[in-house]
Formats: structure tokens, sequence, C-alpha cells
């Protein structure tokens, strides 16, 4: 019985310990536990696979943590206050221009400056002011980054789009596709067009008025304060541009941005003696999501070799009974609650590639169909999980008063604005590729 896959019941144990507001850390541990004793590993023996998994996201945790470094440096110059009030000026109290302009940085911070999440926990806190003015719901935001940061990597191939759609080429050709690279942006467009519909009603949705209690410190009157741009803030431009070429060229994010913060030391932008508040900073801003990334890893290790994958992947093919729309219908829950538990995309596009291939090969779907519900069942993972990148940063910075819930005003918007359509067309468009 599918319920009682490890899966299954680790993913629903991690879903309801959630919504209860328990940590994530601890919910993610109990989940990991759930699913090794579940299929018979025993305490010991889910513990050593878990632990030993973690490495699994540690490039990813190494990334975040340079990466917040860089953010802190670009706070610490003032670059992200002149930043704030620009867009204070701009915004002149209408909510939809706020969310058009968060949509547009939360695109540019994961192709042209890569430092992904860093930035919001910066940016966001001085901006709060002035939306409790504007009553504007916090959900709007947190479904304007869930847009920006997801859905430039799914259908374009640059900066990180360029990695994802890498690692889905590799993963689909080891589990015997071969494909080429231009196949993946070719079919994940239609994803990408199901995000923006998913934007465009959460943001009439969450356009009413909400209350706040005012915070004196998050105030920002000083939106028509000359802004004097500086040469440190040029550099600092400089060095996220350093860091997209690096990271492109050489396929590291920790290489990007140990880039461009030798570059802000060389260039005295970063003072010798301030190398070590960069880098506790650095920590200060990202060590829990990189630790949280480190122990999703450890809970996606626990479910491959606890064998429940291949069970899921047995049980689903005799139910289907070779057809399509149950096939793309199947392959889609089965990606979702993986996805939900692992709740980053990249970590998760090999698990999923190892399913859907010889499935999807054997249920008869195209090459480029795979390679979407792939894309999609990834993606899935991003938008909606507590553990995901995607919910975490936005919630760090939209919670910088402690007046906006992680699972209630970050995880459910984008799971029902997000998911629910990734789903939708994840599972009727590949019948027609």
């Amino acid at each position: 019985m599918i319920l009682l896959n490890p899966i299954v019941i680790s993913v629903i144990v991690l879903s309801v310990l959630c919504l209860l507001k328990l940590p994530v850390m601890a919910a993610l541990l109990i989940a990991a536990l759930t699913a090794g004793l579940s299929s018979g590993m025993g305490f010991a023996g889910t513990m050593e696979v878990f632990v030993g998994g973690m490495g699994g996201n540690a490039n990813t945790a190494l990334s975040y943590i340079l990466l917040g470094a860089l953010a802190f440096t670009i706070n610490k110059t003032g670059a992200a206050d002149i930043m704030a009030k620009k867009i204070s000026q701009v915004v002149k109290g209408n909510k939809f221009t706020l969310a058009i302009i968060i949509v547009l940085v939360s695109m540019a911070s994961g192709t042209i400056v890569p430092i992904h999440i860093a930035f919001i926990p910066i940016l966001v806190p001085p901006l709060l002011g002035m939306m409790n003015k504007m009553k504007m719901d916090r959900r709007m935001l947190a479904i304007c980054f869930g847009f920006g940061l997801k859905a430039p990597y799914i259908t374009i191939p640059i900066a990180y789009g360029a990695i994802f759609h890498g690692l889905i080429k590799d993963s689909v050709n080891q589990a015997g596709l071969n494909i080429t690279g231009d196949v993946i942006w070719k079919h994940t467009w239609m994803a990408g067009v199901a995000m923006l519909v998913g934007l465009i009603l959460g943001l009439l949705y969450f356009s009413r008025n909400r209350e706040y209690e005012d915070v004196q410190n998050l105030d920002s009157d000083n939106s028509d304060e000359p802004v004097v741009v500086e040469r440190k803030h040029w550099l600092t431009l400089v060095a996220g541009l350093i860091a997209l070429v690096i990271q492109l060229k050489s396929g590291s994010l920790p290489l990007g941005a140990l880039a461009a913060l030798t570059f802000m030391v060389v260039t005295r932008v970063i003072k010798w003696n301030e190398i070590q508040e960069i880098l506790d900073g650095g920590i200060g801003l990202m060590g829990f999501i990189a630790f949280v990334m480190l122990i999703a890893a450890g809970y996606a290790n626990v479910i491959n070799e606890s064998g429940a994958v291949e069970e899921l992947v047995d049980v689903a093919f005799d139910a289907l009974g070779g057809a399509k729309i149950a096939g793309s219908f199947t392959m889609i829950v089965l990606g979702l609650l993986i996805t939900m538990g692992i709740g980053t995309s990249f970590g998760t596009v090999p698990v999923v590639a190892a399913i859907f291939v010889p499935l999807g090969l054997k249920l008869g779907f195209s090459p480029g169909a795979i390679v979407f519900m792939i894309a999609v069942a990834a993606a899935l993972g991003d938008a909606g999980s507590p553990a995901s990148d995607t919910t975490l940063g936005p919630t760090a910075g939209l919670n910088a008063d402690g007046q906006h819930d992680h699972i209630w005003d970050t995880c459910v918007p984008q799971f029902i604005c997000y998911d629910i359509p990734l789903m939708i067309v994840g599972i009727f468009w590949p019948l027609f590729i």
C-alpha cells in the first residue's frame, strides 16, 4: 500500500510538524528518522546514513555562507540602503509598483548579480516601515520573491539556470536518456507561464489591506534624503558581475563568491582587518539556511538508502497500466512528495530523474516530456517547502520584526500560487509534447 511507503510517511510527518510550527531543522531530523525506521534501518543506521549524506549539499551550504558574506559587504558599504531609498522614492505608496520592483530585483539576483536570496535580509527590513504605512500584506512580497527566484532558472539557462539545466541534462543522461541542453529550455517555458499566472492571481488576492504594528527601527521616512553614489558602490557592483562571470566560467558558486570578495579586498572596499567581521556577518545572515540545506541533504540520503524510491516506482508502474494521463499524474505527485521533503530543486533532480526516465520511457513519453516533468517536479520543492531557500529567504527579510510567519505567510501562499499551477501543467502539458 502506497500510504505505508517510507517516503510518503516521512513527508506527511514533516508537513504536519511544520504546520504545527516545529522548527524546520527539528522537523527534518524527525522526518529522516521516520523514513529510516519505517524502512527497517534502525536508529543507529539511520543516523549514520543521515550524517553521511549531509555532505551532498556542502557546495550549496558553502555558497550561501560566501554569498552571505558578499551580501553583508554590500550592506556594509551602504549600497543596500541606497537601493532601499531609491525603491521608496519610486514606489510612492503603490503596492503593485513595489511588487514589480521586488520581482525584478529577485530575477536579477539569480542572473545579473548572483547573490540569490542573500540580498533579502538586507534589502527588505528597511522597507517594512513603508509597507506598514501602505497596509501592504507581506504575502504579496512572499509571492514576488517566489516568482523572481524560481522562474528564471527554470526557463532560462543563464547563471543559476545554467547550473539547473546542466544538472537536469547530466542526470537524465546518466539515467539512460541522451539529450542535448537545448531540449530543456525549449520545453520548460510552459512552467514559467504557469508561474506567471500564479503570480498575477496571487498579487490580486493579497492586495487587500493588512495591519501590522509599527516598529520604530524599521521606519523608512528617510527616503527623501539625497542619495550619493560613491566609488565603493560602483566597485560593489563590479564585484557582483565578477561573481557572475566566474560562476558561469567555472560552474562553481563558491568560487564566484570568493572571487568577488577577493576583488573587494584588493580594491579596499573591504579592509584587511574587516575580513573576520565580513565572514561572521555572512554566517549570521545565511548560516541557518546553509545548515538547513545540509540537513535536507542528509534526509535525501536516508530516502535514497531506504529503498523506498524503487518501491514507489514499482507500485506506480503496476497501477498505471500504460495510461499516459495516469502516468503524468502519478509522476508529478511522486515528485511533489520527494521534493517537498528535501526542499531544494537542485538537490532533488538526480533522485527524480532516476525515477522518471525509466518510468517515462515505459509509458511512451517523449524525451521533451520527460525533461519537462523532471524540471517541474524538482521545482515543486522550491515553492511551499519549509526547508527551501525560496521560502526561508523571504521569511528572513519579511519577519525582521517578528510579524511574518514562515509556514502560513510564506510557504502556504507560495504553494497555492505556484505548486498548484505547476502541478496542473506538469500533468497535462507532457501529453502534447
